[in-house]
């Protein structure tokens, strides 16, 4: 059986294989039909069925398991996540593999089209050094993400020293529920 930490190597790996083999496209239609269609079945029935609540059942569970360090919030129709330590990019990081261009894209590969289906919108951004947030909010909300520290407190990975806005390195997705759909370099 292969561990959780290998399979982070080994997934990476798959990424710039499908990229060499059938470029961007192949690699999208993967994250969206062989893990958000497939794999990640369980997610869809909880969050199709129980919205945020499923969200936080998913997250908790799954995010737990991989030993993540993150926080939780949630406050007026919006589900927060923030990861300080993302297991998945830290192993690659600290084994110094470095195969697909965007390791961390895959979440709204498979994120992003699972809360379209459920009603969903994601603002998210990422800095490639295994730390994150999520904003999960309705489609039909008008809000604009969370100034930082707001809604997670001293929780916000916005907060760390290590987070610069400026980094050119910085993903930025807004309203979104597609990998593609996302702005690099300071916001």
């Amino acid at each position: 059986m292969i561990g959780v930490y290998d399979f982070c190597g080994h997934y990476e790996w798959t990424f710039a294989w499908l990229e060499r083999e059938g470029g961007e496209t192949l690699v999208r239609e993967y994250w969206d039909k062989a893990i958000h269609q497939d794999a990640q079945q369980h997610a869809t029935r909880l969050i199709m069925g129980k919205g945020f609540a499923g969200m936080r059942e998913y997250w908790g569970h799954t995010l737990a398991e991989e030993e993540a360090g993150y926080a939780v919030s949630e406050k007026d129709g919006v589900l927060r996540i923030d990861m300080h330590e993302c297991p998945s990019k830290g192993f690659l990081l600290h084994n110094g593999l470095h195969q697909y261009p965007d390791y961390c894209d895959h979440c709204m590969g498979w994120i992003g089209p699972l809360l379209k289906r459920a009603g969903y919108v994601v603002d998210h951004q990422h800095n490639h050094k295994g730390r994150c947030w999520w904003e999960m909010r309705k489609d039909d909300s008008v809000e604009e993400p969370s100034v930082p520290g707001k809604l997670a407190g001293d929780s916000d990975v916005r907060l760390t020293e290590d987070w610069d806005p400026r980094d050119p390195a910085m993903d930025t997705y807004r309203g979104s529920n597609h990998p593609d759909d996302k702005e690099t370099g300071a916001p």
